[in-house]
């Protein structure tokens, strides 16, 4: 089912929270991923919330540009109160740096969520990433990693990452792989025990990360 993504400007908004996106496309065209690589800037819509959600797929990938982006959502205000910021995509870890990473502190931006989608050997880089984040103010509970799920990343490798966030503290994302949700995941590259055991590992491990004990257990 190979949709596009994104769809030009977007600004929408209901009582209490706004969505919009400022840029389309991304230049890494994964394999998994219906986003264009012909990159547009649409710019910053009339901000109308206190709480604005961006879906842009990744905004941080145009260095500078995406730095003046930051810069210009920091200096918003809506009846003279700050503006609080979600980026609802995961961010690219191979466009962040600390300087990055302080600027989405500055700007507000919240439950910052960080993508992990290739194999289990980026670990590293993503444990860099996260201490960037660490290092710019944000808690461990912040953070949230997305995986993306039932594609050619092996179940074993998820698995392997999920032992890891363990470790770091970070809840997870288990996002499945051409836009299928629960229930409805039909098997691609994972077979239907696997998909269900990953999932139930998840929504346990963000339970843990959440409340420090077992809340189901009684």
């Amino acid at each position: 089912m190979e949709v596009k993504y994104s769809f030009g400007s977007y600004n929408k908004c209901d009582e209490k929270e706004q969505w919009i996106r400022i840029t389309e496309g991304c230049p890494n065209n994964c394999s998994f991923c219906y986003e264009p690589t012909n990159y547009k800037v649409f710019g910053i819509p009339e901000i109308v919330r206190n709480d604005v959600k961006i879906i842009d797929m990744n905004l941080l990938c145009k260095g500078d540009q995406a730095r003046h982006i930051l810069y210009e959502l920091e200096k918003k205000r809506v009846n003279g109160k700050v503006v609080y910021y979600e980026l609802v995509c995961g961010i690219d870890y191979r466009v962040m740096d600390q300087e990055f990473a302080n600027a989405l502190k500055q700007a507000r931006f919240r439950n910052i969520r960080l993508a992990w989608d290739y194999s289990f050997s980026k670990q590293k880089k993503i444990r860099e990433v996260i201490n960037m984040l660490l290092k710019a103010g944000y808690n461990p509970s912040e953070l949230t990693i997305f995986m993306i799920c039932n594609w050619k990343t092996p179940y074993v490798d998820n698995c392997k990452k999920l032992d890891l966030c363990k470790v770091w503290n970070v809840k997870v994302a288990d996002c499945w792989y051409d836009n299928q949700t629960s229930p409805n995941i039909k098997p691609i590259h994972w077979d239907i025990n696997h998909i269900k055991k990953f999932r139930g590992m998840c929504r346990k491990h963000n339970q843990l990360v959440l409340f420090g004990i077992d809340p189901e257990v009684k």
